[in-house]
């Protein structure tokens, strides 16, 4: 996962060759064979050649032990009825019918898992064994319980392994070496957002602590990774935009797969939201700083009742009132012109436009408010104010219409 794009492979190859890139850390439809396709008919060789089709190895595993299972069920139920015998008779029975058979599957998975590092394809594979286990148990069937068992001691130890290495990936992903970086998500952030979503959505079903706790330090590593590609940035602001595009866009591929009360949606949702409020004050400082400023500085004493620590500076306030009074509506159509031009999702960008403009009108509320009482009651600035019901008409004119 944490492998770079413009990583070299050797003097003769320019980049690492990822085979299947497009599908080792996305779903899409593979999740099929645990859902649509778990019962559907198996794969004729001689049909599959000639189509030239190809398939992934998941799609080739719940083929075979279908095949296995529906073979498996009705040489056991023959061999108990035929022969009349015990249930512990004909599990002996269906043994030395079976065991090669099940000896080459196991022998043939341990191979393929050994060279294997797709842990969604590894995850299917383990899906597609608990959904058999089910059916043979509603068949009130047992003789390939054992089998099942040592599948999964295959397949689950492998599946941690190759999470292990995307997380020390990640880890030890040296952001110097990434190329030209700008505020747009990262690669390697979409590759965790497809990868996690495709995860956290197969393990639904059946939910797994493991793989929860793995895809939980798996998550520490990616934000780690994203603040350490944001500090590549000088300016804060330029920060706060990759931090939110990132966070947002993981979001987007979260929520198409998993539901709004997942660890990872909530947490990356908290995420976002700080960095967001963090942007709008960057983002209103430039223009309305002075005022800010003022606010949050008076507020605090007033609230406590510590009129003495407050400094009454009445040409400062003049300038305050008299900057925003010349600028104001022309800081709006900047501040409206920078944001919808800096995020890529635009219903990002609007809904930030209009917490800025919701934000912005309650300082100068809060401004207004303070020049109202004491010490500031008897300056002679309060008839330069804008009235505020004039400055929210303003903003209404920049509310998005979809």
């Amino acid at each position: 996962m944490g492998i770079e794009d413009t990583a070299r492979r050797s003097f003769f190859s320019s980049k690492v060759n990822l085979r299947n890139r497009s599908t080792t850390f996305t779903l899409g439809r593979r999740d099929s064979v645990i859902t649509t396709d778990l019962e559907s008919p198996i794969f004729v060789v001689p049909h599959a050649q000639k189509s030239e089709k190809r398939y992934p190895y998941e799609a080739l595993f719940r083929s075979i032990h279908f095949a296995l299972l529906d073979n498996a069920c009705r040489e056991y139920l023959f061999i108990a009825d035929f022969f009349s015998l015990t249930s512990t008779a004909a599990q002996e029975m269906f043994d030395s019918i079976f065991t090669k058979t099940q000896a080459y599957l196991l022998k043939h998975t341990e191979s393929y898992m050994e060279s294997c590092y797709d842990a969604i394809g590894i995850f299917l594979c383990i899906h597609i064994n608990f959904r058999y286990q089910a059916i043979m148990q509603r068949r009130n069937l047992t003789c390939l319980d054992i089998f099942s068992d040592h599948l999964l001691a295959v397949l689950w130890p492998r599946f941690h392994s190759v999470l292990q290495l995307n997380i020390k990936s990640v880890r030890d992903c040296n952001t110097q070496k990434l190329g030209a970086v700008d505020t747009r998500p990262h690669y390697i952030t979409r590759r965790y957002a497809e990868f996690s979503a495709a995860l956290v959505s197969i393990n639904l079903s059946q939910n797994d602590e493991k793989v929860t706790s793995c895809l939980a330090s798996l998550q520490v590593e990616v934000e780690g990774f994203i603040l350490r590609m944001a500090a590549e940035f000088q300016q804060r602001k330029e920060q706060l935009i990759f931090l939110i595009n990132n966070y947002d866009m993981l979001l987007g591929v979260l929520a198409e797969h998993t539901s709004d009360s997942s660890k990872e949606v909530v947490s990356f949702q908290a995420l976002l939201n700080a960095r967001i409020q963090e942007y709008i004050e960057e983002v209103l400082a430039p223009f309305f700083g002075g005022m800010i400023s003022f606010v949050k500085d008076n507020e605090g004493y007033l609230e406590r009742g510590e009129m003495a620590k407050i400094t009454v500076n009445e040409k400062h306030i003049h300038q305050i009132v008299k900057g925003f009074s010349n600028d104001w509506k022309k800081a709006l159509d900047l501040i409206n012109q920078d944001i919808m031009h800096t995020f890529t999702n635009f219903k990002n960008g609007t809904a930030i436009l209009q917490g800025a403009l919701m934000q912005l009108i309650q300082y100068y509320h809060r401004f207004t408010k303070l020049l109202s009482q004491q010490p500031f009651k008897e300056l002679g600035v309060k008839g330069d104010l804008i009235n505020i019901h004039h400055v929210m008409v303003e903003v209404k004119k920049y509310r998005a219409i979809f």
